[in-house]
């Protein structure tokens, strides 16, 4: 049974930093793309960052230079570190598992979401 599973979020200062995990489970990292997704109150579902089957990384040009994913296969996790973050960072982050480039629309797989809040 596929399972993603986020934790890390919480509320921040601006310029502050969080870590985002993601466990997986009933798949290898290594076998699908994994992305980061993130829904603000009231807008659509954008793309964050991703992490190829080979470990290739893209990010979205709002985050480019702010946040890093990378993996840990041993552990079956997905990180997101968010640095320098600013209030429009605030949202729900979401990983997801299955799917093509940052159409949220294709993936199959989702977490249930962590709430990340960026204000002074």
């Amino acid at each position: 049974q596929v399972q993603l599973v986020e934790s890390g979020g919480g509320l921040v200062q601006p310029g502050g930093s969080l870590r985002l995990s993601c466990a997986v489970s009933g798949f290898t990292l290594d076998s699908t793309v994994i992305s980061w997704f993130r829904q603000a109150p009231g807008k659509e579902r954008e793309g964050v960052s991703l992490i190829s089957r080979d470990g290739y990384t893209y990010y979205a040009d709002s985050v480019k230079g702010r946040f890093t994913i990378s993996r840990d296969n041993a552990k079956s996790t997905v990180y997101l570190q968010m640095n320098s973050l600013k209030p429009e960072d605030t949202a729900v982050y979401y990983c997801a598992a299955g799917g093509v480039g940052y159409d949220a629309q294709r993936y199959n797989y989702w977490g249930q979401g962590t709430q990340v809040t960026v204000s002074s």
